[in-house]
């Protein structure tokens, strides 16, 4: 066995051959490195054609030019020169095709100048740090650099034509105390360029836009009807295209164009979520705040079925849209309307007549059948100050009120007896068990009965009863003792 010295030995010398590969791994993780970062050099971050490609691009060079083309046609020729979408798939119109390419190049727009504000932002940091901080917009900070320059004194720089009055101050103040220095010739060349860049992409998407708004109406008619075209162009370029928009639900076309804001520390009780591109519509500045949620959801459904019935041509005058923008305002104007007063209903008049009551001796027998009796009126009272009688029929206590007491104010109280009257049937019955005890099953009965014409009368008792069974009612017949089996002759 090895010792424990030797063994320390091998795990060195193990050590040892592993540290070259070791060496060598590190040395080509640098060398990539390096080249990265020689990749990284080789962009030249102080060129802004090499940041912003999107004007040199062919694309974007000939949908300018056939925008401009159909602009200046439409100028020339008349608004439009009335003309209107013929029924039909969407996608064989060309000017749907037209308008899908604007869409998606006025996207672009967006990121390049996205792009060229980084770029601006940067190189403009030496001269003026604290500026990005204090305006937000790429737009507004291309603009406000170009206006400043290299200039340091602020209150020589008139900027109330582009940032609100509080925005303005606080430049101003802040240009004082910046740390900031001028810039040399190259680098404000560099800074102009970019801000020019950036004002001109915005003139360029402006101007497809601008072309997307007036063949809207031809495109999507409908749509157009209720939301304006300027929505209409909104919502089909961020959807990427008429069709993209009728495929979704109302519940994103709702959000559609949505942003977050930022209210820099202020609640955002107030702040109402989901304003999108419908948020700006006609209708919705018409309506009061407390419904606007309400409204963007309604107008948002209706946007859905209009671009459908706008994708696959099925209306293309655009009196389907007319009506459902009526319909949308008569519904938000009933909204509106005040929920109706209560009524107070009057008590009815009193009678001056007294009612008719039923009366008759048919309601004179009913009283006297289920009225009080005076057992029953005494049994109910209770004298002051006196214990009454009590009887236990098996579990329960039963009370005698006042009945057998002094003072009851009578001296004796009669049960009486109530007759009901029979029905002739039952009478027919009670005067047959009634006549003598030849009824009887017993050994001991008579043959005699006592009738109250002829006084005692003889008889046969069985066959008194041994009646045919056809003449007896179905009774006496199936659950007398004396009924048995008929036998029916053939």
């Amino acid at each position: 066995m090895a010792t424990l010295a030797e063994s320390f030995l091998a795990d060195l010398e193990d050590l040892s051959e592993d540290e070259p590969e070791q060496e060598s791994e590190q040395s080509e993780e640098e060398a990539a490195g390096d080249d990265g970062m020689d990749d990284i050099e080789a962009l030249n971050f102080d060129d802004l054609s090499a940041v912003a490609k999107l004007t040199s691009e062919t694309r974007y060079r000939d949908v300018l030019q056939r925008v401009r083309a159909a602009v200046e046609e439409a100028s020339t020729s008349g608004a439009d020169n009335g003309e209107r979408r013929t029924a039909g798939p969407l996608e064989e119109d060309p000017t749907y095709k037209l308008l899908v390419e604007c869409n998606r190049l006025a996207v672009d727009i967006d990121n390049e100048i996205a792009v060229v504000h980084n770029f601006i932002r940067d190189k403009y940091r030496p001269k003026f740090p604290e500026l990005e901080s204090l305006v937000h917009h790429p737009l507004d900070y291309a603009r406000v650099v170009q206006r400043i320059g290299n200039e340091m004194d602020l209150t020589l720089i008139n900027l109330d034509d582009m940032l609100p009055a509080a925005t303005v101050m606080v430049v101003t103040v802040t240009a004082t105390t910046t740390s900031g220095k001028p810039l040399d010739d190259e680098a404000l060349g560099r800074v102009m360029a970019g801000c020019n860049m950036a004002v001109q992409l915005d003139e360029d998407k402006r101007t497809i836009l601008h072309f997307v708004e007036s063949k809207m109406n031809r495109v999507a008619p409908n749509l157009s009807a209720v939301v304006g075209t300027e929505i209409a162009a909104k919502l089909m370029g961020v959807a990427g295209g008429l069709l993209a928009l009728s495929r979704m639900p109302a519940c994103n076309v709702q959000v559609l164009g949505a942003k977050r804001k930022t209210l820099a520390g202020f609640s955002s009780t107030t702040a109402q979520p989901h304003q999108g591109f419908i948020s700006g519509c006609a209708i919705m500045a018409q309506t009061p705040p407390s419904l606007r949620s309400k409204a963007a959801r309604l107008i948002a459904a209706k946007s859905t079925l209009l671009a459908r019935k706008d994708a696959y041509g099925e209306d293309p005058t655009g009196n389907y849209g007319s009506e459902m923008r009526a319909e949308v305002i008569r519904k938000i104007e009933k909204w509106q309307e005040p929920p109706p007063a209560k009524q107070v209903k009057p008590l009815p008049a009193p009678d001056a007549e007294a009612k008719k009551r039923r009366g008759g001796r048919r309601l004179r027998k009913m009283k006297e059948r289920y009225g009080l009796t005076d057992v029953r009126k005494a049994a109910n009272r209770m004298m002051f100050n006196q214990a009454e009688e009590e009887w236990v029929d098996g579990d329960d206590v039963i009370g005698l009120g006042i009945l057998g007491k002094e003072g009851s104010g009578r001296l004796r109280i009669v049960a009486s007896q109530q007759k009901q009257k029979l029905s002739a049937k039952q009478q027919k019955k009670f005067k047959a068990r009634s006549y003598g005890s030849s009824g009887a099953t017993s050994g001991l009965s008579s043959s005699l009965a006592f009738t109250p014409v002829q006084g005692i009368e003889l008889e046969n008792p069985s066959a008194r009863l041994g009646m045919d069974l056809d003449t007896k009612d179905g009774t006496q017949s199936y659950f007398s003792q004396f009924g048995g089996f008929r036998s029916v002759k053939k």
